[in-house]
């Protein structure tokens, strides 16, 4: 195989998905053109106040969530987590930000903006939430964060008012759906016959990728 092709599913809003970042890069520097990595959108917390009512209740609520974030942020040490963060201005759901990174997807493919916008795109939306603070269910916000790294507010609005960022986040959920993804982040490679899900450290990434770009042609799994 010349080249593995990865499907990355994540929710902005995700703390897992903002520590692995570096993990990502690390595999974008390391494979270069051997890996395609192919990001994707779902929602965790496409209702931010049900999943922390159903899912932190009887542990202390947004209070203790919030504890939580912390605690893994500082584990990890290589990024920072804001005090307003999952405290004040919380976003109500995020969906608008899958929205606005969709928009900007629309607006790469399309040939406006350069190659890899999508994905300066998405961890901007992620520092301005985890470092900044900022509400980033917010309209305001987002567009505040695309003239940030110089994108076309114009040509993003522009795809939200045609409907195709809302088209292109439908064919994420539907492609989430299919592949039964529940957790983010979550890889997806070989076509869905392989996925890594939750916090996978780059060594096993890295196998993964490395076994599927030395196999054999031809060769046939062991089951």
């Amino acid at each position: 195989m010349d080249r593995v092709k990865i499907t990355y599913f994540t929710d902005a809003l995700c703390v897992w998905a903002y520590v692995s970042q570096v993990r990502i890069d690390e595999l974008k520097a390391n494979f270069k053109d051997a890996a395609e990595l192919d990001s994707r959108y779902f929602h965790v917390f496409g209702d931010v106040v049900s999943k922390i009512e159903t899912a932190w209740r009887e542990r202390g609520g947004l209070a203790a969530y919030r504890s939580h974030v912390r605690e893994i942020v500082e584990r990890f040490g290589h990024v920072e987590l804001h005090e307003n963060t999952w405290n004040i201005d919380v976003p109500r759901s995020s969906m608008p930000a899958h929205l606005f990174l969709c928009a900007v997807r629309c607006t790469e493919t399309s040939g406006k903006i350069v190659p890899g916008a999508g994905d300066r795109a998405a961890w901007a939306v992620r520092e301005a939430f985890f470092r900044h603070g900022r509400d980033v269910s917010r309209a305001k916000v987002l567009l505040e964060i695309a003239e940030s790294i110089n994108l076309p507010v114009a040509d993003i609005e522009e795809a939200f008012a045609t409907g195709a960022a809302h088209a292109t986040l439908v064919g994420d959920l539907e492609f989430a759906r299919a592949q039964s993804i529940t957790a983010s982040p979550t890889l997806l490679f070989n076509e869905g016959r392989q996925r890594l899900t939750g916090n996978v450290g780059y060594r096993i990434i890295e196998a993964n990728i490395r076994e599927l770009l030395e196999r054999a042609p031809g060769q046939l799994s062991w089951c």
